[in-house]
């Protein structure tokens, strides 16, 4: 099998799962949207490199199914630690953290200060 029709059959798998689990389709629509606008980030971005490899990580195990939580919770954590203070690429992280939440992955909120002593 050439290289072009094993890449064919391996697009043409993905459509067919994604047909089943509309979460994959959410997810690779985030994951290439997010990869997108930091491409077309200009500015120095420190993590840069640490936010295209999760992305890249993430590309690769939804090409094999559904991912692991594990992995999911580990992957956004650390590209929101990458990019989350880009305020142009807020709107693509936000999508990815909403598809990623398909899969069950819990929303980890911090939770206000307890207050002791006066109301």
């Amino acid at each position: 099998m050439a290289a072009g029709e094993a890449e064919a059959a391996r697009v043409s798998a993905n459509a067919v799962a994604d047909e089943g689990d509309p979460r994959l389709t959410s997810l690779r629509t985030a994951v290439e949207r997010l990869r997108g606008d930091l491409s077309g980030y200009q500015a120095w971005l420190a993590d840069r490199e640490v936010a295209e490899r999760e992305l890249t990580v993430l590309a690769e195990q939804l090409a094999g199914g559904v991912p692991e939580d594990a992995l999911l919770s580990a992957a956004l954590l650390r590209i929101a630690a990458a990019v989350g203070s880009v305020s142009a690429l807020a709107p693509a992280l936000g999508q990815l953290r909403e598809a990623v939440e398909l899969f069950g992955v819990p929303r980890h909120r911090v939770q206000p200060p307890v207050r002791h002593g006066a109301p």
